[in-house]
């Protein structure tokens, strides 16, 4: 009888699987047609920005911008078609086509994708690539800028200076992270303690809705562009631009970047730093990468923290400040550099021999960990103990060479403190010390490499645990992690079960981030595995 199951089980898969194909083939062919009959006269126009796997460029676009090659192998699902829109009309025409013929959408702009939730889906899918969509155009007068969404950090950054080296914007520090995916989620750099998050900075939005409405702030209404700055990608529409704010950045910044082993107590470095940094001036970006390294004094392994701080000031200015606030750290006048924004820019993206229109090349080739990784993130309200610090190491210690572990700390305070939790969808503000991304990087995939480097990484943040924020367990929804939680894909998802995840990411601000989905796209057309659903899609 068993065996009967089984095999009866293994034909429900076999023609569910065959069906799937056959319902994709069908709907490959319908949505195509759908596309070029949406708009009879420009059919020679969105014919130049769809691709299928028949053309020859299919694998290359779609690989393009795929920063995490852990999906992007051949067993990875692949959409049926890529539409790289020039205007409006297409992504109107693509999200017609695509309800019209049960499609789904994955919207991308950088690629910067802790999940592949951008270009990755379990069903029949289509992917809006918004790279044809990125003009920066800058307002000096007024201070302002429209962006569009599929504009790189490193073009809006390379934009704004060409017109004005005393403007610029508080955006991501990595060059090719899209500007779009950016802002979703709200977006944290070197100028966020001074000026808040990317989010916090947009003054107007262009929004398509799932009904094809094209709707900027005064027509979408204050709840939806409360939700779109800081609620996450690809849950309430696709946005094709943004009006920002520019801020202001002096003539000369300051920056320094000191390594100390555990050999050189990097331990009590550290651990005095969680006291230091978030109460540093708001002109202060402080943060310590922590990795591995084999320079000790005998040559082992060992723990390396590497303390950098960038200035919006003089050196004359900021090395009296840290030898005030973090004698302990034993700087030099000889550690501080002067140099201009754009030029710091290029330093902390590992590119300080490049010009600055390096900022306009979007391809990932000067990366410098390995391509398959796995990232979590965490915030941290108490300062962490020496003994905690201590088995942190040991950790880190465990990763054989084949992979390279890295964490980051990025030191908050400043002005975030002032910026209510319930401002943008981004709660982490009041209270939080620092944030903390973890990366786990390999070389190849193959001898179970991804099973065993992501269990490292659960294991590890097990570990931190006691030492981070509770009730929630807050995480950065930029740094998108489904080991916290999903939706239930092909049935409804349950208030816990979607709220699980939400919280940790939003905290109380999922309650509305709900409340907005339910009243803007009801019928939950875009979605993906950490979107936010709606009332009706939920059960008790």
């Amino acid at each position: 009888m068993k065996s009967l199951h089984r095999s009866l089980s293994l034909l429900f898969i076999v023609v569910c699987s065959l069906s799937w194909v056959s319902a994709s083939a069908n709907s490959h062919d319908d949505f195509l047609e759908c596309l070029y009959s949406y708009h009879p006269n420009e059919s020679s126009s969105i014919t130049q920005v769809i691709y299928t796997e028949t053309n020859s460029s299919y694998l290359a676009l779609l690989n393009s911008s795929i920063r995490n090659l852990r999906f992007s192998t051949p067993n990875t699902p692949k959409p049926l078609v890529i539409v790289t829109p020039l205007n409006i009309s297409h992504v109107q025409a693509t999200i017609y086509c695509s309800k019209k013929h049960g499609l789904e959408i994955r919207t991308r702009s950088g690629g910067h994708d802790f999940e592949g939730l951008s270009f990755v889906s379990p069903v029949p899918f289509v992917v809006i690539d918004l790279v044809n969509l990125r003009s920066v155009d800058v307002d000096v007068e007024n201070e302002e800028a429209w962006v569009q969404s599929g504009a790189s950090v490193g073009e809006v950054y390379y934009r704004i200076n060409e017109r004005s080296t005393n403007l610029s914007f508080p955006a991501a520090v990595f060059r090719t992270v899209g500007i779009g995916g950016s802002i979703s989620g709200g977006g944290d750099g070197s100028l966020f303690r001074k000026y808040g998050l990317s989010a916090d900075n947009v003054i107007d939005a262009q929004l398509v809705d799932a009904n094809g409405r094209v709707l900027d702030r005064r027509s979408m209404g204050e709840d939806l562009f409360w939700a779109i700055r800081g609620g996450g990608g690809g849950s309430f529409g696709i946005v094709i631009s943004w009006k920002i704010k520019l801020v202001h950045v002096p003539s000369n910044v300051t920056f320094f970047s000191v390594g100390r082993t555990l050999e050189q107590n990097a331990t009590q470095l550290l651990h005095r730093w969680q006291y230091v940094a978030p109460n540093l001036p708001n002109d202060v970006y402080p943060v310590v990468t922590i990795s591995t390294t084999n320079a000790s004094e005998n040559g082992t392994k060992t723990v390396l923290a590497t303390f950098i701080s960038l200035f919006q000031g003089g050196a004359d200015e900021f090395f009296p400040l840290m030898q005030e606030r973090f004698p302990e750290l034993g700087l030099v006048k000889e550690d501080f550099i002067e140099m201009t924004w754009i030029e710091s820019l290029l330093l902390m993206n590992g590119l300080s021999n490049e010009t600055s229109e390096i900022l306009l090349d979007r391809s990932n080739r000067y990366t410098i960990l390995p391509p398959f990784a796995k990232s979590k993130s965490d915030y941290v309200r108490e300062p962490m103990p020496e003994i905690a610090l201590q088995g942190l190491w040991l950790h880190l210690l465990e990763v054989d060479e084949g992979g390279t572990a890295v964490l980051n700390f990025f030191a908050h305070g400043g002005i975030m403190e002032e910026i209510s939790e319930t401002e943008t969808p981004y709660p982490h503000r009041k209270g939080t010390l620092y944030k903390i991304s973890y990366v786990i990087a390999w070389q190849e995939e193959e001898n179970n490499n991804s099973q065993r480097y992501i269990s490292w990484m659960r294991k590890l943040y097990s570990y931190m645990g006691p030492f981070v924020s509770k009730s929630p367990r807050e995480a950065y929804v930029n740094y998108r992690d489904l080991d916290i939680g999903s939706n239930n894909y092909y049935g409804k998802t349950s208030y816990k079960q979607a709220s699980n995840w939400g919280r940790k990411y939003f905290k109380n601000n999922f309650d509305r981030l709900v409340y907005v989905k339910t009243k803007t796209d009801p019928k939950n057309f875009f979605k993906h595995e950490q979107s936010i659903p709606p009332l009706l899609h939920y059960t008790s």
